[in-house]
């Protein structure tokens, strides 16, 4: 133990992390002048009666108190070696207790169909999302806790270390409410916080009144540039034009697809853990007013305060006065595409181009997002899922193209994804790689072959049917997680398949080395299907890739999107999303700072600016004619963790 201590605290030096005790309690203090600050305590510090072998217990709970909902890292040393995983806290400036399940210390995760939800871990005060390293928790000695650039020199305290074999629940420790009645942050303030509804209904008829004063940006009907006009198909397609691509609108004008992912009236319908934790809300949304929703289940989820605040602005026709509303903030901020997961109350307005997603055709969380392409009636049953998902909408004129799926989980990941089929039950996919492998040889390299096969049969099967039920459409990918995952393999698979090749890309700006690469094996346009960024003001976390302030945000959001659309092959974004995510978390327990609006329903400043300045000058950038916005934010070392699970 002395050496693993001792070889820590010389890493702590360089982090540049201090360390005081008070009270019963133990201070991290995070250096924000480093890229990542941390440091590890001896357990016994904390907590003396603890034992050092943990195979006994299932679960691990922390009290602590955080000064801000920034996300950290926190870790165990153990005979072999330190294990960490990445949690983000509800409610800052509270004491709260939460409890870890130590299977995500020792074991790989479930198996699910994406990234995200492989990943995150909802819990009732703060939410997990899985990484590090996987092992036996013999021999713990240590507790480590890192944040990665933080944000104001923030501090966590900690005070209690406890194991069980069962779930204790978690709780939140104080007496004052962690959230308002307006669903805010209810332990500090910031700039922009609603104190009253008078305050609240003066600043939406202040919106009212400003509204309807758009600007020019010289779109046409559909949101393509009157400065060009091309053969018209009625439907959109791409073409490309002197070296770059584009996406041509059904009257043949051009087009570049500027979205946002989820536009809806609401963010999210429910606000979850209600009834598990009711000292943490000010006043709860009445039950009644929820239930009215046709959108939600009222068995299944109590209150919403998106549509409270909605209720609040529009009374009992909240629904249809609200999305009227979504729709006039597009047209005056310049946004012209409903991208991923848009509402159908938007979408079939028929008044803004949008993307669909192709739901529920068979993707599998045992195999991590693939299909048993093997199986005889495979596809049949593709075909009749996609012939559902296309009926209503394959001769629909605002319709860009369909979306097959979502970061793929099985990426990167294909050893252990052989190792779920063989230990799996039998099936034709499981005889078909048991043949393949007693074939080539059980290597790394035949596994990820055949997994790579079976993608490519995959993805030919649904373009076959895609294509046979809805010709007139574009098929716009699977919408890989990381452009880092596009080996040419893929990028090959890719354009047998897709019109277009479709990747999310968190990141200060989007690499225009990897997109140059990707399109040169692929050759085929690209779009971005998420990005975004966020801070810690209000309570809510960072999301994937932080800045340091709401203005930082905008200055981010502009820097990004005309970076991205400097390059030749890019035809589309999608920022990651319309409202901020509930502020105790989504089902999957993110509640990223995110939105071009919050949880009251009023858009921030910063991100509407930075919105109308990169719509007036997007097709000149894509067309080679000016040079994108080069201020970027101060957002150095704020990248995301890797995933280390592997």
């Amino acid at each position: 133990m002395k050496n693993r201590l001792l070889s820590y605290g010389i890493i702590s030096l360089v982090l540049g992390l201090t360390s005081c005790h008070t009270n019963d309690s133990v201070k991290f203090q995070f250096d924000s002048k480093k890229i990542v600050s941390g440091k590890k305590i001896a357990i016994k510090d904390i907590a003396p009666q603890l034992p050092t072998d943990w195979d006994e217990y299932d679960y691990v709970t922390i009290e602590f108190r955080s000064t801000t909902p920034q996300r950290f890292q926190l870790g165990f040393t153990t005979d072999s070696g330190y294990n960490e995983l990445r949690l983000i806290s509800y409610v800052p400036n509270a004491w709260n207790k939460l409890t870890i399940p130590l299977r995500f210390f020792r074991e790989l995760p479930v198996a699910k169909h994406d990234i995200a939800a492989t990943s995150n871990q909802p819990r009732i005060t703060g939410w997990i999302n899985l990484g590090g390293k996987r092992g036996p928790l013999t021999g713990v000695d240590s507790i480590g806790i890192r944040m990665r650039a933080p944000i104001d020199n923030p501090t966590i305290e900690l005070r209690s270390i406890a194991l069980s074999k069962d779930d204790p629940g978690d709780r939140y420790l104080e007496n004052k409410p962690a959230f308002d009645k307006f669903g805010q942050w209810n332990l500090g303030d910031y700039e922009g916080k609603i104190y009253s509804e008078e305050q609240l209904q003066k600043e939406w008829l202040q919106e009212e009144t400003e509204i309807n004063e758009t600007e020019n940006f010289n779109y046409s009907r559909y949101g393509g540039y009157l400065n060009k006009r091309v053969k018209s198909t009625g439907f959109f397609r791409t073409e490309q034009i002197d070296d770059r691509w584009w996406l041509i609108d059904p009257d043949g004008y051009l087009f570049l697809s500027y979205g946002v992912d989820c536009v809806a009236p609401i963010g999210d319908y429910y606000t979850k853990n209600t009834d598990k934790c009711t000292n943490m809300f000010q006043e709860l949304p009445p039950r009644e007013l929820f239930v009215e929703s046709e959108n939600v289940s009222p068995e299944t989820h109590t209150a919403s305060f998106g549509i409270w605040n909605l209720y609040r602005r529009y009374g009992k026709n909240y629904l249809d006065r609200a999305a009227e509303m979504t729709i006039k903030r597009m047209d005056k901020w310049g946004l012209n595409t409903l991208a991923n997961w848009s509402d159908k109350t938007i979408y079939d307005k028929n008044r803004k181009a949008f993307i669909l997603p192709l739901e529920n055709i068979g993707f599998e969380n045992e195999l991590m997002g693939l299909m048993d392409v093997y199986d005889n009636g495979i596809e049949k049953k593709i075909d009749e899922a996609i012939a559902r998902n296309v009926a209503k909408y394959k001769n629909n004129h605002w319709l860009i193209g369909y979306f097959i799926g979502n970061e793929p989980a099985w990426i990167s990941k294909e050893n252990r994804l052989c190792s779920l089929i063989l230990n799996g039950k039998d099936r034709p996919i499981k005889t078909e790689l048991q043949n393949f492998l007693k074939e080539s040889g059980d290597t790394p390299d035949s596994r990820k072959t055949f997994i790579y096969n079976t993608f490519e049969k995959l993805m030919k099967a649904i373009s076959k049917s895609l294509k046979k039920n809805d010709p007139n459409h574009l098929n716009l990918g699977i919408r890989y997680g990381y452009i880092e995952q596009l080996d040419d393999e893929l990028l090959r698979i890719s354009k047998e398949s897709f019109d277009a090749l479709s990747f999310n890309c968190y990141a200060l700006s989007p690499d225009h080395e990897k997109m140059n690469h990707a399109l040169e094996i692929s050759g085929l346009p690209m779009i971005i299907g998420e990005y975004h960024f966020g801070t810690v003001d209000r309570g809510l976390a960072q999301s994937l890739w932080q800045v340091n302030s709401q203005k930082e945000r905008g200055d981010a959001f502009r820097y990004y999107t005309e970076n991205a659309f400097a390059h030749r092959g890019l035809i589309g974004t999608g920022w990651f999303r319309w409202i901020d995510q509930n502020i105790n978390g989504r089902t999957d327990g993110e509640n990223y700072n995110c939105g071009f609006i919050d949880v009251t329903d009023r858009p921030y400043p910063y991100m509407v600016d930075a919105a109308i300045e990169a719509a007036k000058s997007l097709y000149e950038i894509h067309s080679g004619t000016k040079t994108p916005f080069h201020q970027a934010p101060n957002a150095v070392g704020h990248s995301p963790i890797p995933d280390l699970w592997e």
